[in-house]
């Protein structure tokens, strides 16, 4: 984090408060320097394939049983749209605004490890999101659990395109494209790998479990405050916590 309360994604230093600071808190986060160009430099790697027409899974060729199928250069930017549009399809309840933003920060971190080919445009319109506290509704029912929570990363990855609705601080659902011009966001044209890349990940799940987390601990640490008040109040015997016994059984959380 910096100075100013900002904090700075490298997708190395990621951390469950600075997710909570984002999530909960609208913390503004930027991109650090050497994670956009960690991006830039795998991104040319992506570009070399695609110039060279080498066969690789995703960027030149289809998905799953169509892997086989190899995909003309003029129509790679359609392969990744479609694969978002075509996983868009999840159900049931939506996610709340918190557990939302939690997803988009971590997705925008994983990218930020360079590791993806995608280009820091990506990191860049999912941050200004965060920082305009923009988010896509985002149902609570799509992901495949190991294998990605595909629809509602595809949600997410719609919404960069702008397609389909984003909410504004919590307002009512409008369309994602008029919603990014208003906050003077252009949405992005997929590249190469790019579509595959936002939706096959586990940061829907991961966010939800990081936030849960937090929460658990902020009422463990208001349990011990709740305990040792009661013991005040009702003029305990501080001799169980003498160091001694605790030392003896040897437990160091008990101890702790």
């Amino acid at each position: 984090m910096s100075p100013g309360g900002t904090i700075v994604l490298d997708g190395e230093s990621l951390t469950i408060d600075a997710v909570h600071a984002v999530a909960s808190k609208y913390a503004r986060v930027e991109l650090a320097g050497g994670a956009r160009q960690r991006m830039l430099d795998t991104q040319k790697v992506i570009a070399g394939i695609v110039e060279r027409n080498d066969v690789v899974y995703g960027v030149t060729t289809g998905f799953g049983k169509l892997s086989e199928i190899a995909i003309p250069r003029d129509r790679l930017a359609e392969l990744q749209v479609n694969l978002v549009r075509s996983h868009a399809a999840g159900v049931g309840p939506f996610l709340p605004q918190r557990e939302v933003r939690a997803m988009m920060l971590l997705r925008a971190n994983v990218l930020a490890k360079g590791f993806s080919g995608a280009r820091p445009e990506l990191v860049d319109l999912l941050l200004a999101m965060l920082n305009t506290r923009i988010h896509p509704p985002i149902h609570e029912q799509g992901s495949v659990g190991a294998s990605g929570d595909l629809a509602p990363l595809a949600a997410l990855g719609v919404a960069l395109i702008g397609e389909g609705d984003l909410h504004v601080n919590g307002s009512d659902a409008r369309p994602a494209s008029q919603v990014l011009k208003e906050n003077g966001l252009q949405p992005i044209t997929l590249g190469p790998k790019e579509g595959i890349t936002l939706i096959n990940g586990t940061q829907a799940h991961t966010g939800v479990a990081a936030l849960a987390l937090r929460d658990a601990r902020d009422l463990w640490h208001a349990a011990h405050v709740a305990g040792a008040m009661s013991l005040e109040a009702l003029m305990g015997t501080p001799v169980a916590f003498d160091e001694r016994i605790h030392q003896a059984r040897g437990q160091s959380g008990q101890s702790a």
